[in-house]
């Protein structure tokens, strides 16, 4: 194998040059994972994903996800941006996709479901999280505070407490009392390295997601996601990241039953707007689902020579 195709789109925007960059390489076979932790090392994009034929003939795809660091179990955007370029081919490893694809990934079995436009083109996707709500521990006040740089006064805990929450990929969740304060902050890579030992298991890198809430609606959420210690200095858009920050508001309303549309939008700062729309049903007092979604745009496509 002397190269292999890619494609690249924007994820989570209606717009090319904004959302959120991701590489898909529709075809892997025969790439070793030095290849392909090279391969996403060289775009330098927050994921680059590798499509490969399923072990389970009754899926789709098996689609691995690296960062430029290393590979992850689960991610949003590249999950999104993943089936809107399979939704546009003719064919999948010799079977035509349909609006629902399944694929296999460590974090287990991600469900996707294409959008499309008024005149029938793949426009976008919606994925399900492929674990429940789980929470690891709280963190201190201060040491978000250090991380992002931010006055510590700065963090609100009316809600909950900077905590690790995860639907498939943890992240540091904190949310902080203005979009001032949201604007101001920038990550501290020590910092970062001496919560990450504190915090983190062994096999991920430690990763805050802070946002804020508009106050004239607090299920429009603007946020930020910093994870210097995976070359990920900033993210325009984490719908892993996003999913559990709306699965963990979900759990602490008080109503048992719940079915509620959250948006999240994040970018801004990086002047890559980006949307993610979340649909979060509650039941029985437990979170039973959470759905990322949003809309993609082709950007390039190419041969990468190896």
């Amino acid at each position: 194998m002397d190269s292999v195709a890619y494609i690249t789109v924007d994820v989570f925007t209606g717009e090319r040059f904004s959302g959120n960059q991701l590489a898909v390489i529709p075809d892997a076979r025969g790439l070793s994972d030095t290849q392909m932790q090279q391969i996403a090392a060289e775009f330098r994009y927050s994921e680059v994903t590798f499509v490969l034929p399923p072990e389970d003939p009754a899926n789709t795809a098996r689609v691995r996800i690296f960062t430029p660091t290393m590979e992850i179990p689960f991610a949003g955007h590249p999950n999104v941006g993943t089936a809107f370029v399979l939704g546009g081919q003719p064919e999948i490893f010799g079977n035509a996709p349909g609006d629902v694809l399944r694929f296999e990934e460590k974090a287990g079995l991600v469900a996707t479901a294409l959008i499309r436009d008024d005149d029938g083109r793949v426009a976008g996707a919606g994925i399900l999280a492929p674990q429940p709500l789980s929470l690891g521990p709280q963190i201190d006040t201060d040491t978000i505070a250090h991380c992002a740089s931010i006055d510590v006064r700065a963090i609100c805990t009316e809600t909950h407490a900077p905590i690790i929450a995860s639907v498939g990929l943890p992240f540091a969740v904190a949310e902080v009392t203005d979009l001032e304060t949201l604007g101001r902050a920038c990550p501290n890579t020590a910092a970062f390295a001496g919560a990450g030992r504190r915090f983190s298991p062994e096999d991920e890198q430690f990763a805050i997601f802070l946002y804020t809430r508009l106050p004239d609606n607090p299920w429009h959420v603007r946020a930020r996601m910093f994870a210097p210690l995976d070359n990920v200095i900033e993210d325009p858009a984490t719908g892993s990241a996003s999913g559990a920050l709306g699965a963990l508001l979900a759990s602490l309303q008080p109503a048992s039953d719940l079915d509620i549309d959250i948006t999240i939008e994040q970018g801004v700062e990086m002047g890559r707007r980006s949307l993610i729309e979340l649909n979060v049903h509650k039941s029985d007092g437990l979170v039973h689902s959470v759905r990322i979604a949003g809309r993609c745009v082709a950007v390039m496509r190419g041969n990468l020579s190896l």
